[in-house]
């Protein structure tokens, strides 16, 4: 089973997704780890990573497909990806949809967590204390919320047309979110 969140920096992903994980035995796909990640390596992709995450702005298309490509087709992960935060363009999105089926898989669920940008600045403020994030500056993160809000109605748009769609209000409780996915997905 192969499943997308998505939502604003903070409306909870990554949580959710490391519930999938444990409850479908799946993997965990964030751009935001893979992305921190090649920060942390020092590596030039990683250089270029800060630079953008610095400004507010999302990291190039170019740069997180070709991070994601190697985990698509890695045999071990087939059909068993919680994708947390990607896609987050539409060239992202039919990026995935083209690399899902020349590896003959699919999306099973698409879940859109809906959260207000006051919100999210509670949840950012609380997050910095307790997980010391360095993405986690105020401004910075109404900026990302912004600039997420902008670029993500078209994907919005794009996957609110399946069946496997589902928008939950992203500001309930952890276990109230959990509890919403929870009816969609038998496993």
């Amino acid at each position: 089973m192969n499943i997308i969140l998505f939502g604003p920096p903070g409306a909870g992903k990554g949580t959710q997704s490391q519930y999938l994980v444990k409850k479908t035995k799946g993997f965990q796909i964030s751009t935001g780890d893979m992305l921190r990640d090649e920060i942390k390596k020092e590596t030039e992709i990683g250089k270029k990573i800060i630079n953008d995450m610095n400004e507010g702005r999302f990291v190039s298309d170019e740069i997180v497909n070709q991070l994601i490509r190697d985990i698509i087709f890695d045999e071990s992960k087939k059909n068993k990806l919680i994708f947390d935060g990607y896609p987050r363009s539409i060239s992202q999105a039919k990026n995935l949809e083209f690399l899902l089926n020349e590896s003959n898989q699919n999306i099973d669920f698409v879940f859109f967590l809906n959260v207000n940008k006051e919100t999210i600045i509670n949840r950012i403020e609380k997050r910095k204390v307790l997980e010391n994030r360095s993405d986690d500056d105020l401004k910075t993160i109404i900026k990302r919320y912004d600039t997420y809000m902008e670029t993500t109605k078209p994907v919005l748009d794009f996957y609110s047309k399946y069946l496997n769609f589902h928008e939950i209000n992203g500001a309930l409780e952890i276990d109230e979110i959990t509890r919403k996915i929870d009816t969609f997905i038998n496993v």
